[in-house]
């Protein structure tokens, strides 16, 4: 079931947002396990989960964090996904080392992404296809989700779960994964912000029926939730026909 949130501004959305992950959290048994995004709106998210009252709220020691995309750069390097989490995050935190599951994009975008659907299918052993307790997505002024690309070949992916990609704007490789994993979650959270994303979130929760399907249109749970926890600039043209 679709879901429409709208927020005054980002950092009321992003306390949101926190929210609802500690909720998802305690919702969790053994253990959470959770596939978190990259950008700045996601990393205000982060630092709020480090702080109180989010932070004493999480059992820390039953968290796994996933990532849901990566730039094909070094763990270190200032595009790296893994590296912003962890100083938002990850060194804030009593999260086990062994619970943070970063791809190893250092090894290049076509080897990494092997060998994290290898390490992603050794933890969800058994599993057709892994089964997140929640799923942290962005959209980009394109449409794109993840490092899913319009026209990209990984939109039609249906076997893998992760593959390597690239920015067609950028040329800059990429590892993501893919559309069958986002939407076998069980939770999906899109945080949208800003006056810029405004026509392309229309254009995608309120589609007509001759426009080309966006890659973020493609995210639909199976059975699972999905929510769009949005700004008002964001949904600022979300009342007009």
């Amino acid at each position: 079931m679709e879901n429409v949130l709208v927020f005054d501004d980002p950092e009321q959305l992003a306390h949101a947002a926190a929210a609802k992950f500690v909720e998802c959290a305690k919702d969790a048994e053994d253990r959470f396990c959770v596939s978190l995004a990259g950008g700045n709106t996601p990393r205000r998210v982060y630092e709020l989960l480090a702080t109180e009252p989010f932070c004493s709220q999480i059992h820390w020691a039953k968290v796994h964090l996933f990532f849901g995309d990566e730039r094909a750069v070094p763990p270190d390097h200032p595009d790296s996904n893994y590296a912003m989490v962890a100083e938002a995050l990850i060194s804030k935190v009593a999260i086990h080392a062994a619970n943070v599951h970063r791809i190893p994009a250092e090894l290049g975008a076509n080897v990494s992404a092997r060998a994290y659907e290898e390490h992603l299918k050794k933890f969800f052993a058994g599993q057709s296809w892994p089964r997140f307790d929640l799923v942290l997505l962005g959209m980009g002024e394109d449409g794109h989700t993840a490092s899913l690309f319009p026209g990209s070949d990984a939109l039609a992916e249906a076997s893998r779960w992760v593959v390597a990609t690239r920015n067609v704007q950028t040329g800059a490789d990429r590892i993501t994964l893919t559309l069958p994993v986002f939407n076998e979650a069980k939770h999906v959270m899109f945080l949208v912000v800003g006056e810029k994303k405004a026509q392309r979130l229309k254009e995608t929760l309120r589609p007509t029926p001759e426009a080309d399907g966006l890659p973020v249109q493609a995210i639909k749970p199976t059975h699972g939730t999905l929510e769009w926890l949005v700004d008002a600039a964001a949904a600022s043209l979300l009342t007009q026909s």
